[in-house]
């Protein structure tokens, strides 16, 4: 009998008991793969958004959280005239419940902005001019919102007419309602205010000079900042927060992991004390115990952790389809986030079984061999 048999068969001797352990880490990896995918898939949802466009430089107050504080639109006359800077445009973008649809991004944009450029019409047209009280739908936001052109979108009080439906080549962007600034301005009572100013630096710009012109801006505008595009949703306090829930509720999940495993080895150390004794008996080093205890243990972990993974993808892409998650985020599903997770698994089953292979190998043979 190989020291590989040893391990399988401690495992399957109590088919039910090893059943519902796996299950305990599985729902726990599945945690950790759904929660931990939305976070990611919104962070990385924000970054290609940025990147379509083409925006290097972003200015704004991001320190309340995921959707920033408005500010004076006067501050783009202020920042225009800045070296290395070769174009800029403002943006007022707010969360908002539309219709049937629980949270839906909801973006005004500078008209004749580079915000517009990389819009391709799908269906209808764009908006004449920046003060035509009309929206443009991004591909994916039609659907959530069961809208075609010709329909109309009520955006707090005011119902808006749907001129035409855009793909965005991004998932944030396709997900959105698109319309020019000041309608959307006057139609949340923010007139003359923004919250963010995309800029475009000049080809050929330095990191260094990238960094003396952000620093130029902060001392223009002292309560917001400006970040490089790259660097915004990983240094946002909002996604910050977002990732430290979606790891603390993971967390969570994992301690109840061990749990259940210590506690599946632990009563199978004790209902093979005989075995283990006689292991001993015919000269099984204490270390091979204990290691034949660690292994069967992160193989409970291993086979748990894939049936989570599993479970979790599963999950992500059923909330991919709901209203309150399409169009807002790409979940990711990265081989990154996948191999990180069964690798917390099989960690967790190590950890769960160093208790129990200790008391394993503290067994005296004789004793053992008295049961």
């Amino acid at each position: 009998m190989t020291f590989f048999t040893v391990i399988v068969r401690g495992l399957i001797r109590r088919p039910v008991r090893t059943g519902l352990t796996l299950v305990g880490i599985s729902i726990g990896i599945a945690a950790v793969v759904a929660l931990v995918g939305m976070a990611w898939g919104y962070e990385k949802s924000i970054g290609k958004q940025l990147d379509v466009i083409g925006i290097d430089v972003v200015v704004s107050n991001m320190s309340g959280g995921l959707m920033p504080k408005v500010f004076d639109d006067s501050l783009q006359a202020n920042i225009k005239p800045l070296p290395q800077v070769a174009d800029t445009t403002s943006v007022l973008m707010q969360m908002l419940s539309i219709e049937d649809a629980p949270m839906m991004m909801v973006s005004g944009r500078e008209w004749g902005g580079f915000t517009w450029d990389k819009l391709k019409v799908l269906e209808g047209r764009m908006p004449k001019d920046g003060t035509e009280e009309v929206v443009v739908l991004g591909r994916l936001a039609a659907e959530v919102l069961k809208k075609k052109v010709g329909d109309t979108v009520q955006i707090e009080a005011t119902e808006l007419p749907v001129v035409g439906i855009v793909d965005g080549q991004a998932v944030v962007e396709n997900g959105a309602i698109l319309l020019s600034l000041p309608v959307l301005q006057a139609v949340t009572g923010n007139e003359g205010k923004v919250n963010f100013i995309d800029i475009r630096i000049t080809p050929g710009t330095t990191k260094d000079q990238v960094a003396a012109l952000c620093a130029q801006i902060k001392g223009i505008f002292p309560e917001g900042r400006a970040m490089v595009a790259s660097e915004v949703v990983g240094t946002s306090q909002g996604f910050r927060v977002a990732r430290a829930m979606s790891w603390s509720t993971s967390l969570l999940a994992i301690v109840v992991g061990v749990l259940g495993v210590m506690n599946t080895m632990l009563m199978t150390v004790f209902e093979r004390t005989h075995e283990i004794g006689i292991l001993l008996a015919v000269g099984w080093k204490r270390r091979r115990i204990v290691a034949m205890v660690l292994w069967e243990s992160a193989l409970l972990g291993l086979l748990g952790g894939l049936l989570g993974v599993s479970l979790g993808a599963l999950g992500l892409k059923l909330l991919e389809t709901t209203p309150a998650v399409h169009g807002l985020l790409e979940p990711d599903l990265s081989p990154k986030l996948l191999l990180t997770s069964i690798a917390i698994a099989v960690l967790v089953g190590v950890v769960s079984g160093l208790y129990p292979g200790w008391r394993s190998s503290r067994l005296s043979p004789s004793l053992a061999l008295h049961g």
